[in-house]
Protein backbone atom coordinates (compact mmCIF):
# COMPACT_ATOMS: atom_id res chain seq x y z
CA UNK A 1 0.00 0.00 0.00
CA UNK A 2 3.02 2.33 0.86
CA UNK A 3 4.95 1.40 -2.88
CA UNK A 4 1.09 2.09 -4.32
CA UNK A 5 1.18 5.66 -2.64
CA UNK A 6 4.48 6.46 -3.16
CA UNK A 7 4.20 5.79 -7.36
CA UNK A 8 0.76 7.92 -7.17
CA UNK A 9 2.52 11.00 -5.54
CA UNK A 10 5.33 10.66 -8.41
CA UNK A 11 3.43 10.52 -11.30
CA UNK A 12 1.83 13.78 -9.72
CA UNK A 13 4.73 15.37 -10.00
CA UNK A 14 5.59 14.27 -13.10
CA UNK A 15 2.32 15.48 -14.52
CA UNK A 16 2.92 19.05 -12.52
CA UNK A 17 7.09 19.43 -13.80
CA UNK A 18 5.44 18.75 -17.79
CA UNK A 19 2.47 21.03 -16.98
CA UNK A 20 5.08 23.99 -15.95
CA UNK A 21 7.70 22.82 -18.16
CA UNK A 22 6.46 25.49 -20.91
CA UNK A 23 6.21 28.13 -18.18
CA UNK A 24 8.70 30.81 -17.23
CA UNK A 25 9.21 33.70 -14.83
CA UNK A 26 9.15 37.16 -16.56
CA UNK A 27 12.49 37.70 -14.93
CA UNK A 28 13.87 34.59 -16.75
CA UNK A 29 16.46 35.45 -18.85
CA UNK A 30 14.97 33.71 -21.86
CA UNK A 31 12.06 36.00 -21.60
CA UNK A 32 14.09 38.92 -21.77
CA UNK A 33 15.35 37.72 -25.07
CA UNK A 34 11.48 36.92 -26.65
CA UNK A 35 11.21 40.56 -25.96
CA UNK A 36 13.85 41.97 -27.28
CA UNK A 37 13.50 39.67 -30.25
CA UNK A 38 9.71 41.53 -30.45
CA UNK A 39 11.11 44.83 -30.71
CA UNK A 40 14.30 43.89 -32.59
CA UNK A 41 11.70 42.38 -35.01
CA UNK A 42 9.67 46.10 -35.11
CA UNK A 43 13.21 47.81 -35.66
CA UNK A 44 14.30 45.70 -38.60
CA UNK A 45 10.66 46.35 -40.21
CA UNK A 46 11.61 49.71 -40.18
CA UNK A 47 14.40 49.02 -41.66
CA UNK A 48 13.20 47.46 -44.56
CA UNK A 49 10.44 50.16 -45.15
CA UNK A 50 13.34 52.46 -46.60
CA UNK A 51 13.07 50.35 -49.58
CA UNK A 52 9.35 51.18 -50.48
CA UNK A 53 7.19 53.66 -51.76
CA UNK A 54 4.01 54.71 -49.88
CA UNK A 55 2.71 57.99 -48.33
CA UNK A 56 1.17 58.18 -45.11
CA UNK A 57 -0.83 61.24 -43.28
CA UNK A 58 -0.93 61.49 -39.52
CA UNK A 59 -2.71 63.82 -37.09
CA UNK A 60 -0.62 65.40 -34.82
CA UNK A 61 -0.87 66.19 -31.15
CA UNK A 62 -2.53 69.72 -31.16
CA UNK A 63 -4.47 69.45 -33.92
CA UNK A 64 -2.12 69.48 -36.79
CA UNK A 65 -1.21 67.13 -39.72
CA UNK A 66 2.08 65.95 -40.97
CA UNK A 67 3.22 63.62 -44.27
CA UNK A 68 5.42 61.33 -44.72
CA UNK A 69 6.34 60.20 -48.30
CA UNK A 70 8.90 58.63 -49.98
CA UNK A 71 9.64 56.59 -53.45
CA UNK A 72 12.84 54.69 -54.99
CA UNK A 73 14.06 54.99 -58.54
CA UNK A 74 15.50 57.49 -57.53
CA UNK A 75 15.18 57.36 -53.93
CA UNK A 76 13.58 60.77 -52.58
CA UNK A 77 11.70 61.37 -49.59
CA UNK A 78 9.65 64.25 -48.53
CA UNK A 79 8.51 65.54 -44.81
CA UNK A 80 5.53 68.01 -44.95
CA UNK A 81 4.14 69.50 -41.72
CA UNK A 82 2.65 72.69 -40.07
CA UNK A 83 4.85 75.66 -41.26
CA UNK A 84 7.37 73.82 -43.38
CA UNK A 85 8.11 71.12 -45.49
CA UNK A 86 11.72 68.71 -45.89
CA UNK A 87 12.74 66.79 -49.38
CA UNK A 88 15.33 64.62 -48.95
CA UNK A 89 16.53 63.65 -52.81
CA UNK A 90 20.06 62.78 -55.04
CA UNK A 91 19.80 66.37 -56.18
CA UNK A 92 19.67 68.45 -52.76
CA UNK A 93 18.02 68.63 -49.02
CA UNK A 94 15.31 71.68 -49.15
CA UNK A 95 14.22 72.86 -46.29
CA UNK A 96 10.87 75.19 -46.84
CA UNK A 97 9.76 77.71 -44.41
CA UNK A 98 5.71 77.81 -45.89
CA UNK A 99 4.39 79.76 -42.24
CA UNK A 100 5.67 83.32 -43.61
CA UNK A 101 3.69 85.49 -46.42
CA UNK A 102 5.97 84.03 -48.77
CA UNK A 103 7.43 80.84 -49.29
CA UNK A 104 11.20 80.47 -48.70
CA UNK A 105 12.92 76.78 -49.31
CA UNK A 106 16.89 76.11 -48.73
CA UNK A 107 18.71 73.74 -50.48
CA UNK A 108 21.97 72.08 -49.55
CA UNK A 109 24.12 69.06 -50.60
CA UNK A 110 22.06 65.92 -50.64
CA UNK A 111 22.82 63.67 -48.19
CA UNK A 112 25.34 60.65 -48.42
CA UNK A 113 25.62 57.83 -46.03
CA UNK A 114 28.48 58.77 -44.57
CA UNK A 115 27.32 62.22 -44.09
CA UNK A 116 23.54 62.00 -43.15
CA UNK A 117 21.04 65.59 -43.61
CA UNK A 118 22.02 67.92 -40.76
CA UNK A 119 19.27 67.50 -37.52
CA UNK A 120 18.62 71.12 -37.57
CA UNK A 121 17.08 70.62 -40.55
CA UNK A 122 13.98 68.67 -39.18
CA UNK A 123 14.05 70.94 -36.15
CA UNK A 124 11.03 72.44 -37.39
CA UNK A 125 9.21 69.30 -38.01
CA UNK A 126 10.33 68.33 -33.96
CA UNK A 127 8.86 71.78 -32.96
CA UNK A 128 5.42 70.83 -34.06
CA UNK A 129 5.19 67.51 -33.09
CA UNK A 130 6.03 65.29 -35.77
CA UNK A 131 7.75 62.31 -34.77
CA UNK A 132 10.12 61.07 -37.59
CA UNK A 133 10.21 57.37 -38.65
CA UNK A 134 13.96 57.58 -38.15
CA UNK A 135 13.60 58.36 -34.71
CA UNK A 136 11.37 55.97 -33.41
CA UNK A 137 13.35 53.50 -35.35
CA UNK A 138 16.17 54.73 -33.01
CA UNK A 139 14.54 53.94 -29.87
CA UNK A 140 13.26 50.89 -30.78
CA UNK A 141 17.03 49.84 -31.63
CA UNK A 142 18.25 51.48 -28.02
CA UNK A 143 15.66 49.26 -26.58
CA UNK A 144 17.10 46.29 -28.08
CA UNK A 145 19.97 47.23 -26.21
CA UNK A 146 18.34 47.51 -22.51
CA UNK A 147 17.70 43.43 -21.34
CA UNK A 148 15.25 44.85 -18.43
CA UNK A 149 13.13 46.87 -20.45
CA UNK A 150 9.70 46.03 -19.85
CA UNK A 151 7.42 45.29 -22.92
CA UNK A 152 3.54 45.15 -23.22
CA UNK A 153 2.52 44.02 -27.02
CA UNK A 154 -0.67 44.30 -28.86
CA UNK A 155 -2.20 44.25 -32.35
CA UNK A 156 -4.69 46.99 -33.42
CA UNK A 157 -5.40 48.14 -36.89
CA UNK A 158 -4.50 51.66 -38.40
CA UNK A 159 -5.72 53.38 -41.40
CA UNK A 160 -6.82 50.14 -42.72
CA UNK A 161 -3.25 48.67 -42.00
CA UNK A 162 -2.25 45.94 -39.48
CA UNK A 163 0.01 47.04 -36.86
CA UNK A 164 1.78 45.83 -33.94
CA UNK A 165 2.34 47.91 -30.86
CA UNK A 166 4.57 48.46 -28.12
CA UNK A 167 4.47 49.82 -24.78
CA UNK A 168 8.25 50.17 -23.05
CA UNK A 169 8.92 51.40 -20.09
CA UNK A 170 12.55 51.85 -18.52
CA UNK A 171 14.71 52.19 -21.82
CA UNK A 172 17.96 53.10 -21.02
CA UNK A 173 20.71 55.55 -23.31
CA UNK A 174 16.99 56.03 -25.57
CA UNK A 175 15.66 59.80 -26.16
CA UNK A 176 12.84 59.03 -23.72
CA UNK A 177 12.59 56.14 -21.37
CA UNK A 178 8.81 55.35 -21.71
CA UNK A 179 7.13 55.30 -25.31
CA UNK A 180 3.95 53.64 -26.86
CA UNK A 181 4.21 52.79 -30.70
CA UNK A 182 2.68 50.61 -33.35
CA UNK A 183 4.23 49.77 -36.39
CA UNK A 184 2.10 48.63 -39.59
CA UNK A 185 3.23 45.19 -40.99
CA UNK A 186 4.89 47.19 -43.95
CA UNK A 187 7.19 48.79 -41.61
CA UNK A 188 5.62 52.58 -41.35
CA UNK A 189 5.29 54.18 -38.22
CA UNK A 190 1.79 53.91 -37.64
CA UNK A 191 1.67 55.80 -34.38
CA UNK A 192 3.75 57.21 -31.38
CA UNK A 193 3.39 58.45 -27.93
CA UNK A 194 5.78 59.44 -25.88
CA UNK A 195 7.87 62.58 -24.13
CA UNK A 196 10.80 64.09 -26.96
CA UNK A 197 13.00 66.91 -25.83
CA UNK A 198 10.74 67.22 -22.18
CA UNK A 199 7.54 67.40 -24.59
CA UNK A 200 4.64 65.04 -25.16
CA UNK A 201 4.06 64.17 -28.26
CA UNK A 202 1.74 61.72 -30.02
CA UNK A 203 1.04 61.13 -33.74
CA UNK A 204 -1.27 58.76 -35.03
CA UNK A 205 -1.73 57.61 -39.28
CA UNK A 206 -4.68 58.31 -40.28
CA UNK A 207 -3.96 57.37 -44.23
CA UNK A 208 -1.83 55.38 -45.76
CA UNK A 209 -1.24 55.11 -49.88
CA UNK A 210 1.13 52.70 -52.23
CA UNK A 211 1.73 55.53 -54.82
CA UNK A 212 3.05 58.97 -54.30
CA UNK A 213 2.33 62.34 -56.69
CA UNK A 214 5.58 63.14 -58.05
CA UNK A 215 4.96 66.84 -57.00
CA UNK A 216 5.15 65.57 -53.11
CA UNK A 217 8.95 65.91 -53.56
CA UNK A 218 8.95 69.06 -55.34
CA UNK A 219 9.35 72.84 -54.24
CA UNK A 220 6.71 74.67 -53.75
CA UNK A 221 5.14 76.91 -56.90
CA UNK A 222 6.22 80.38 -56.12
CA UNK A 223 8.43 79.52 -53.29
CA UNK A 224 11.77 81.89 -53.21
CA UNK A 225 14.91 79.53 -53.83
CA UNK A 226 17.91 79.64 -52.07
CA UNK A 227 20.66 77.30 -53.22
CA UNK A 228 23.71 77.13 -51.32
CA UNK A 229 24.90 73.82 -51.99
CA UNK A 230 28.12 75.13 -54.06
CA UNK A 231 30.14 77.41 -52.06
CA UNK A 232 29.25 80.33 -54.10
CA UNK A 233 25.23 79.69 -54.60
CA UNK A 234 23.34 82.11 -54.60
CA UNK A 235 19.53 83.39 -54.80
CA UNK A 236 17.44 81.89 -57.51
CA UNK A 237 13.99 83.28 -58.34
Amino acid sequence: MLLSRRRAVAAVLVLFAAATAGCSDLDDPGQGLARNDLVSDLAAQMSGAAALTYEASYHLSGGGTATVAQAQAPTRSAYVYPGGKVTVTTDATTLCDTGANATTCTMTAPATPTSPPPAKVFEGADATGMVLPSTVQALLNAAVLDNDVEVVQHDTTIAGRHATCVRLAGVDGAATRDFTTCITNEGALGSFSGFLNSVRVEVAMTHYAEKVADEMFEVPKKAKLVDRRAQAGGDRP
